[in-house]
């Protein structure tokens, strides 16, 4: 009996190519929709408000970020500490309710790469009231000033708030540039040692200094007066930069063309022309925290990550080799003769008899043989096979070519030797019959 087969049933619904290209579609989009949750991609917009470079109420610095980006800065939002230890200027744009150690962490770590740009933050806000105007996602309605409170950061410094009234103009001014602040009623100004002040008002309050730890000679060219130390070392590290008034570079102030030329000179005074920005947003609450899927992609699980793809590319290409069309179980017994001649012979593989084979078939030839030349029947196989081999020396097969061929089925034990010699015996009896 043979073995339960299955045979094709109906034509192929896809060609190989077709299934091919679906799969591997599917996989890269699998693919690119980890890539982008595992980097944030998909955690949405994070104009929520805030004071910082994705905020674009009054109190945020988007307009900044363009305006920077406009002029041909690289500029990157980085949600991870990672953007402390990056070349290029870093601004720092933390909430008054910000932890002054995380400050005066990320400004260490950066001013071995690059400067570094602190923007106190002044008013406290709520989101804009819907009335007769539309209001848009982001904006906010400033309700009051809110100085910040860093303690362990620059705690030899101080931030004053200076009160005015509406109506009035309350000016800043730096070198070859001057301007007002959008409202007079509130205006924040610092004080303490080791300030170089770069933006002042007229009355002599410093809005935006420099720390006097260094030789910077771009920002000392735009310094209002002399710097205090009496040094011309050059610093290992890049300058920090405080503006103790947000409304100078905010959404606010930028409505303003002084205000905007003063954000491109200091940037350009602190960090040169072209060159990187990055604005922080891990400080205002922003951090995108590692996750799985970011773990899976760093050392020391990026091996093991590995092996499961080639895993699953191993296992995908197994189950493309068995793609096509659906299989149906054909019968254990056919019908007919062929059947009989099928489960015949998978019986004999399957017995590991083949070598019994032989004999029976070298009779079967000299029998059809013996007929096919009207030998006499008198059961002597002797005098049949010398006739045979007769026959073929007569048709040119050489000496005893049918009995040698005969002697070799009979000795054949392998697949191999048994077809051949069942081959050659064939071609014998068919140049005999001719």
């Amino acid at each position: 009996m043979s073995e339960a087969a299955t045979t094709p049933v109906g034509a192929n619904p896809f060609t190989g190519r077709t299934a091919l290209a679906l799969v591997l579609f599917g996989c890269l989009v699998f693919v690119a929709l980890l890539w982008m949750i595992g980097n944030g991609l998909a955690d949405g917009e994070a104009n929520n408000g805030g004071a910082h470079a994705e905020g674009r109420g009054l109190n945020g610095y988007a307009a900044l970020a363009r305006l920077l980006e406009a002029r041909g800065h690289p500029v990157r939002r980085s949600r991870t500490d990672r953007g402390f230890e990056q070349p290029g200027l870093l601004i720092l744009t933390p909430p008054a309710d910000a932890n002054g150690e995380d400050i005066a962490e990320a400004v260490d770590r950066h001013r071995p790469f690059g400067p570094t740009l602190v923007i106190t933050p002044k008013w406290a806000s709520v989101p804009a009231a819907g009335g007769d105007l539309p209001v848009r996602k982001g904006w906010v309605q400033l309700v009051g000033p809110s100085p910040p409170n860093w303690p362990g950061f620059l705690d030899e410094l101080t931030v004053n708030l200076a009160r005015g009234k509406r109506g009035e103009t309350v000016g800043w001014y730096a070198r070859g540039i001057s301007g007002a602040f959008p409202d007079p009623r509130v205006t924040m100004f610092g004080a303490g040692p080791g300030l170089v002040p770069l933006v002042t008002g007229s009355d002599g309050r410093i809005y935006v200094a420099y720390r006097d730890d260094g030789e910077f000679p771009s920002l000392a060219g735009l310094a209002s007066r002399p710097r205090d130390r009496a040094t011309h070392d050059r610093s290992a590290r890049y300058p920090l930069i405080v503006v103790f008034d947000p409304d100078l570079l905010d959404n606010y102030g930028m409505a303003s063309l002084p205000s905007a030329r003063l954000a491109a000179t200091l940037v350009q005074a602190s960090a040169g022309a072209d060159a990187p920005v990055i604005f922080d947003l891990t400080l205002n609450g922003l951090e995108r925290k590692a996750n799985l899927l970011t773990l899976a992609f760093t050392p020391p699980f990026l091996a093991a990550t590995l092996c499961l793809l080639l895993a699953a590319a191993a296992t995908g290409w197994r189950a493309f080799l068995r793609f096509g069309p659906p299989l149906a179980p054909a019968r254990s017994i056919a019908f007919g003769k062929r059947a009989l001649v099928s489960n015949a012979a998978a019986l004999i593989v399957r017995s590991r008899r083949l070598h019994l084979l032989g004999a029976p078939y070298a009779e079967a030839a000299r029998q059809r043989l013996a007929r096919a030349f009207a030998l006499p029947r008198t059961g002597d196989l002797a005098t049949e096979t010398a006739a045979l081999d007769r026959a073929a020396r007569a048709a040119g097969s050489g000496d005893h070519a049918f009995s040698n061929l005969a002697a070799r089925l009979g000795r054949a034990r392998s697949e191999r030797e048994l077809v051949k010699a069942a081959a050659e015996l064939h071609a014998l009896e068919r140049t005999l019959t001719k």
